[in-house]
């Protein structure tokens, strides 16, 4: 068993949405420390070069928002000399923006669901730039993860 097919059986993401509460509260905090966070780990993923260098260049100038809907969590990113940088405010009019619930982009994150599909069934929101969201999300289903072999809690 692949490591990737360990993880889909042991942690298998589901569909869930987090009570409104949640995200009464969660828009009440303050946005930006997860801006920060969040871009720290998109330039450790640059540093580790699993990006396509090609598309960089298009994202230049270009501010992001992501929506976790059921959180009250709005993430904005600008991308500038090559790095992503946490914006402190959200942008008016940002050039993309991702607006799903949290287990949309857990699933996401963990291959266990392509924004294509979360698109299509209406689990994914992709509103403003087509082509620059076409680009971002070629970009993602290119990134090929480091295989890890010693990790025993996937071995049979």
């Amino acid at each position: 068993m692949s490591m990737t097919e360990g993880f889909h059986r042991f942690f298998s993401i589901p569909g869930f949405t987090l009570p409104p509460l949640i995200a009464r509260v969660g828009a009440r905090l303050p946005q930006w420390p997860h801006a920060v966070a969040l871009a720290a780990c998109f330039n450790a993923v640059l540093g580790m070069r699993l990006l396509p260098e090609d598309d960089l260049a298009l994202l230049e100038k270009r501010r992001f928002l992501i929506d976790i809907l059921d959180t009250g969590v709005r993430i904005a990113l600008g991308f500038r000399d090559g790095r992503f940088h946490p914006l402190f405010s959200v942008p008016e009019t940002p050039d993309l923006v991702f607006r799903a619930n949290l287990s949309a982009f857990l699933r996401i994150a963990a291959r266990q669901e392509d924004p294509d599909t979360l698109f299509f069934n209406r689990a994914l929101d992709i509103e403003g730039d087509t082509e620059l969201g076409l680009i971002v999300k070629n970009m993602l289903d290119a990134v090929e993860w480091p295989k890890c072999s010693g990790m025993a809690i996937f071995r049979h």
